[in-house]
């Protein structure tokens, strides 16, 4: 089978395109050139690699067909991020693809309302990012209803994994709150730490996308969340952190205004951001599905990150 992953070398292609040459799968990997996957794999070296600048071609209006002329089997889609890029494609492929996978965001849901959140929630996005994707969603599967368009959505949550930094306790990404964590010193939490972030080990976003082209018949035409099997609360996070170092968490607490003047303008913006969708998303139809359960918890997720951070001298214990 012959298969496009476009953005292929990833937090998810680390995962996925190794995974798709033991398949069996000859895999060709469409990205900028401008980094390497975050771990060394022998699979790679059967991986075809081309360099694209998908932007511009877009705006040429010939990236589209430059997937279509390599005759795939199936397309894996993990950089789209406006509706127009979506079309784009999707026209191109249309009839002659056995399936196309989209790259979405649990963002499509906005706010939690009720939880655990499932993909059949109507939604109410908020932010450029969130809608954005909300629209390709409703566009591609529009296509797949009207027009038989194979198309499959799997929306990651907070992506973890070796190799980069994940959302912190306090739901921005300065690394100083993890080093607080592991010195035992004091943590200052927006509100009351109650708040919710539902990280996923890239492994496991990987392992979604691998479950829908396996379940292809009942994968197609619909959207799956890719988290872990729990979400975790900004206090809950920060304790199990600290107590994988070896430390009691040192918490306090304060309203909001009070404390986004304790952080930069950046973080406050992030943290913000994390802390209005409070996700919470249910893993249910993968399971029912596609017959996938998340390997890593919530907590182990961002822990394999944080290893990795302290083996590369990138957290201070």
């Amino acid at each position: 089978m012959r298969t496009v992953v476009i953005g292929g070398t990833g937090h998810i292609g680390t995962y996925l395109v190794p995974e798709l040459v033991r398949l069996g799968h000859q895999v060709t990997v469409l990205s900028r050139g401008e980094r390497t996957p975050y771990h060394s794999d022998g699979a790679w070296q059967r991986v075809e690699l081309i360099q694209v600048d998908r932007a511009a071609e877009d705006a040429a209006g010939t990236f589209g067909q430059r997937v279509a002329e390599l005759s795939p089997d199936v397309v894996i889609d993990l950089i789209c991020f406006t509706e127009d890029s979506a079309r784009q494609l999707a026209e191109a492929v249309q009839g002659k693809i056995q399936h196309l996978l989209h790259c979405g965001t649990i963002w499509v849901h906005g706010p939690s309302v009720v939880v655990p959140t499932r993909e059949d929630t109507p939604r109410r996005p908020f932010g450029d990012y969130g809608v954005q994707k909300a629209a390709i969603e409703a566009y591609l599967l529009g296509m797949a209803r009207r027009d038989g368009l194979p198309v499959t959505i799997v929306h990651p949550g907070h992506i973890c994994g070796p190799g980069w930094t994940p959302v912190n306790p306090a739901g921005n990404f300065d690394l100083g709150v993890f080093d607080k964590l592991a010195q035992g010193s004091g943590v200052l939490l927006p509100n009351f730490g109650l708040e919710t972030l539902n990280p996923v080990h890239a492994a496991d976003v990987a392992g979604v996308f691998l479950a829908a082209i396996a379940s292809r018949s009942t994968a197609v035409g619909e959207s799956f969340h890719a988290v872990a099997g729990d979400a975790v609360t900004l206090r809950g996070y920060a304790e199990g952190v600290a107590g994988w170092f070896g430390q009691e968490a040192q918490l306090t607490f304060g309203a909001w205004d009070e404390w986004r003047r304790t952080v930069s303008d950046q973080d406050a913006g992030a943290t913000r951001d994390h802390i209005e969708h409070s996700p919470n998303c249910s893993m249910d139809k993968a399971a029912r599905l596609l017959g996938f359960r998340p390997r890593y918890s919530a907590l182990e997720a961002t822990l394999d990150a944080i290893g990795w951070l302290v083996e590369n001298g990138k957290i201070t214990t």
